[in-house]
């Protein structure tokens, strides 16, 4: 039968060196944009991901798990109560996702299109993402969420949306610099080695997480360069992206956040998965796209933090065509097509259960 209060919602994540805090940090937004049309939730996840919840939300409720190992997560589902699941983690496909979820709606979140998922619902927020692309990949019954106007960006982004779009292109006095909570091979320290000698008087906004390789470093730097400021684990992320002139970051799920404020960026690849997204973004002028791989990195960045710098018009451009791409209202959407799917899977089981042998009626 169908709960009284909203259903209960069980997210699977993952986090780490490897792949970052982003998982989390995108579910918990989807998490709270499903808490707000009536639904609570959990977390389940590796210790890293523990750590990112303890740093932006200490109160949500989170399950232990020994590892990100499909084994160690399947013992711990099994231990807990729940009505639906909401899987973001890459290493999980259909087996794991129908064997945790043993019946229940599943929501997958994805960006690779890449293995079978056992999912009812599947958001995908690539920009270059087509129902294709899952052809054979998913049941014929599952639906797709497809592209940026999907993607959960917090709240607090779009609210500030109006007034960041208003002044874009103004001269630049600050720079976000935002390379992830991981700092994945000490990119951040990198890139701010790069903009010191650059951008003369401008502040930088330096984002990181505590565990983050650069942070020792980059403390040290700003005991004696009055320019830098470093945010370590910040709540308050939406702010500096609407007061930075400039940004550069990851090519990951933050990239949804400089869209919905019309951040002027240079887009880093960090990873493979990264990549058909960057070039969808660079295609349509919403970025300046630069592979960390690439031999000539450094010198790619130079060129185009000097670009910024110079040309207004550029950061007008860059501002426009990348807040078409996301209005940061993603994760209601999201939020509302899950719950509709949770309600109507629970409205039939309520009608089995009441008439069980309808042949016979």
């Amino acid at each position: 039968m169908s709960l009284p209060s909203g259903p209960r919602i069980l997210f699977v994540v993952d986090a780490g060196q490897k792949v970052g805090g982003g998982h989390v940090m995108r579910s918990l937004t989807l998490a709270r944009a499903l808490e707000g049309q009536g639904a609570s939730f959990a977390f389940l996840g590796p210790p890293a991901a523990n750590e990112v919840l303890e740093a932006f939300a200490p109160t949500a409720q989170r399950l232990s798990a020994a590892s990100a190992e499909p084994r160690d997560l399947a013992a711990a589902v099994g231990r807990e109560q729940f009505d639906a699941i909401v899987f973001d983690h890459y290493q999980l496909g259909e087996r794991e996702h129908r064997a945790m979820a043993q019946g229940r709606p599943v929501l997958v979140i994805d960006d690779l299109a890449n293995r079978p998922l056992g999912a009812d619902l599947v958001l995908d927020s690539g920009p270059e993402r087509t129902a294709a692309d899952y052809d054979g990949l998913i049941p014929d019954s599952a639906r797709l969420l497809l592209g940026p106007s999907y993607a959960p960006v917090r709240p607090e982004f779009a609210a500030l949306r109006e007034p960041a779009l208003a002044w874009r292109g103004e001269p630049v006095q600050r720079l976000l610099v935002a390379m992830g909570m991981t700092d994945v091979g000490g990119i951040t320290g990198r890139v701010v080695e790069r903009l010191r000698p650059r951008v003369g008087d401008a502040g930088l906004d330096i984002v990181l997480g505590a565990a983050a390789p650069s942070v020792p470093g980059l403390a040290k730097i700003a005991r004696r360069d009055s320019r830098l400021m470093l945010h370590v684990d910040t709540p308050h992320m939406a702010r500096l992206t609407a007061e930075a002139d400039i940004g550069v970051g990851a090519a990951g799920s933050s990239v949804w956040e400089r869209c919905t404020l019309g951040l002027p960026s240079i887009m880093i690849v960090l990873a493979d998965n990264q990549r058909a997204a960057a070039r969808a973004l660079a295609e349509r002028g919403a970025a300046i796209v630069i592979d960390a791989q690439a031999p000539d990195f450094d010198e790619a960045l130079d060129r185009g933090v000097m670009r910024l710098l110079r040309d207004a018009d550029l950061r007008r451009r860059l501002a426009a065509a990348s807040a078409e791409v996301c209005d940061g209202l993603g994760a209601g959407r999201t939020a509302e097509a899950f719950l509709k799917l949770i309600a109507a899977r629970g409205a039939a089981t309520d009608r089995a259960l009441t008439n069980p042998n309808p042949e016979r009626s």
